[in-house]
């Protein structure tokens, strides 16, 4: 009698904001996700109608130099990506996502606010006269950073937690859902890219010739907007319910416990380890993790033998920790490449000829639009063509698997570092040949010829951005997901801070002794070209680590276990079954 009003209950334990079950035709799917895509193009919009031009606003506005400027717009961009880590945590031993997300919003609109007032209000701009702008007081300096760093705090709240409520919103438990899940994440960067695109197209635009403050002001009120509508869909909305007290403490007790048994002599087999009931498992609603070969030195942690050992569970747990933070490792030069589109790629925009018919002139920033025109174009054809046609051959949900995928999109930005080298190479030839030297010389050549670099950029963050994403959320530890979705964020971080480093490096070691600095503030008398050559050998040989992290990368597999009628039914359950990662 009990058991019948469950059916209409979501099988994966989930609740409403009250904490009641929720009701599986009444919430989630789709239907609640199309208020978070709402807020997620919005808040895109934003972030990329700062990132995209915020070069430019440093070096014209702020008259910082080349390198000042991109370190700083690194550092920040760094900061929103790794501020996440903080609000993932928050998240998953406190306040849950939708606490975590409101609270951080609130932060985000403040830090928009600010910067819009930043850029308007004139006591706490530079003054200009003529189209030219006084060097920043260290007060308005300081007031323009306070705000953007205001932005990183709030960021950090919802960038982690925005995306992985979404994927809340799908039961894996139901097979249906399950089958909508594994293009969620396709269609929530789709929105992403819609938001991007609006920055990079209309926003960069108004920034330039209609004034910064309405460039930033637009996308405030615009987030304001999308907050609105995010909390209309409240009542539909799932939430997942902590299943443990402190994932993260247990994840540090498996490492601690493994030290503490070192000496005992494990022979590999399974059966010598501690491991909890099913019937735990059923009671508590919690998913059992198989034991796995890897990182075998952890298994002593559940040795019978030892004091207080952990189960198998806990080890195995954070062991899909270790091994994503392998994985992790090989991102960081990808994103590093990736951090090129709104730094360096705006600058050697900012030398070319932009003109388009005889009085406009396209912002360097807005190339950046073809970026997110190539990712719209392709994440249709990804989930509605490629999907299919790799799963006939596959037998994989996903088509491919999540480190294929990401290999096939680290080849190609390998092929666009390529072409960013060649371009640059022929701009140094073109500048040569007319002796453009002069730092406000416009070279006689078109912008357009960056668009490949651009295009192609675009197409790799399909399998990149997305397959990254997807990954760190599904292999993460099953009460970790926000903070596994930071692994996600904080590599992008680590890019953006990695490309500072070497920036500064570079120029500095190039620079020296009066030499010709490869990123000088002269960008017409510098050697940009030998900076994209570094880029594409370090390129090539995180490739080949990346190639062999994913051959002894081992995916999740778990048991989700149901009752019926008395009876344990026990499934396991893994999309990616290939035991090496580039393997079909």
């Amino acid at each position: 009698m009990e058991m019948e009003p469950n059916k209409d209950h979501t099988q994966d334990g989930t609740v409403d904001l009250r904490g009641h079950p929720a009701v599986a035709s009444k919430s989630g799917r789709w239907k609640a996700c199309g208020f978070l895509v709402g807020y997620e193009a919005f808040e895109r919009m934003a972030f990329y109608g700062i990132a995209s031009n915020l070069v430019v606003y440093l070096t014209t506005q702020l008259h910082e130099d080349t390198v000042s400027s991109v370190r700083n717009v690194n550092n920040w961009s760094g900061s929103v990506w790794m501020t996440p880590i903080l609000g993932a945590y928050i998240a998953d031993a406190y306040l849950g996502r939708f606490w975590t997300f409101t609270f951080s919003s609130l932060i985000y609109v403040m830090g928009m606010v600010l910067l819009t007032m930043a850029v308007s209000i004139k006591f706490l701009k530079p003054t200009c006269e003529n189209g030219v702008c006084n060097k920043a007081s260290s007060s308005q300096t300081a007031f323009f950073y306070a705000a953007l760093y205001t932005i990183a705090v709030g960021a950090g709240g919802t960038k982690p937690n925005i995306s992985t409520f979404g994927a809340d919103q799908f039961d894996d438990f139901n097979p249906h859902e399950k089958k909508l899940k594994v293009s969620f994440f396709n269609w929530w960067m789709f929105s992403s890219f819609i938001g991007a695109l609006l920055a990079t197209l209309a926003l960069v635009y108004i920034q330039e010739n209609l004034g910064w403050g309405l460039g930033y002001g637009i996308p405030t009120v615009g987030l304001l907007l999308s907050l609105f509508i995010f909390y209309l869909g409240t009542p539909i909305y799932r939430h997942k319910v902590r299943k443990t007290r402190s994932p993260a403490g247990n994840l540090l007790r498996v490492p601690v416990t493994a030290f503490a048994n070192r000496k005992l002599k494990f022979s590999g087999q399974p059966s010598e380890l501690h491991e909890l009931e099913q019937q735990h498992y059923v009671n508590s609603g919690k998913r059992r993790v198989h034991h796995t070969p890897v990182f075998r030195f952890l298994d002593k942690a559940a040795m019978r033998e030892g004091k207080s050992p952990c189960t198998v569970t806990q080890v195995e747990e954070a062991k899909l920790v270790l091994g994503m933070a392998m994985i992790w490792l090989v991102t960081l030069v990808p994103s590093t490449i990736w951090a090129q589109i709104n730094t360096l790629f705006v600058k050697q925009g900012t030398t070319l000829d932009r003109g388009l018919g005889s009085d406009f002139k396209i912002p360097a920033a807005s190339l950046g639009s073809f970026v997110t025109l190539s990712m719209l174009l392709c994440v249709p054809m990804y989930d509605r063509y490629f999907v299919p046609l790799a799963r006939k051959k596959t037998g994989n949900p996903r088509g491919i698997t999540l480190l294929q995928r990401l290999g096939v999109g680290f080849v190609i930005q390998i092929v666009a570092i390529a072409i960013a080298y060649a371009v640059e190479v022929r701009r140094m030839h073109v500048i040569r040949l007319h002796g453009t030297t002069a730092p406000t010389s416009t070279v006689p050549m078109t912008i357009f010829w960056l668009l490949p670099q651009y295009v192609l950029l675009g197409v790799a963050d399909v399998f990149n951005a997305i397959g990254l994403l997807e990954f760190f959320y599904d292999q993460s530890p099953e009460d970790m997901q926000s903070l596994g979705t930071t692994f996600f964020t904080s590599g992008i971080g680590v890019g953006n801070f990695l490309n500072s480093f070497l920036v500064t490096l570079v120029d500095r070691v190039t620079g020296k002794d009066d030499g010709k600095s490869w990123i000088g503030k002269n960008l017409n008398d510098s050697h940009l070209d030998h900076y994209y050559g570094f880029l594409l050998v370090i390129s090539a040989i995180n490739l080949g680590a990346f190639l062999w992290a994913s051959s002894v990368y081992v995916y999740k597999k778990e048991s989700t276990s149901t009752v019926k009628e008395g009876d344990v039914q026990m499934e396991a359950k893994t999309l990616d079954t290939s035991p090496l990662g580039l393997q079909v």
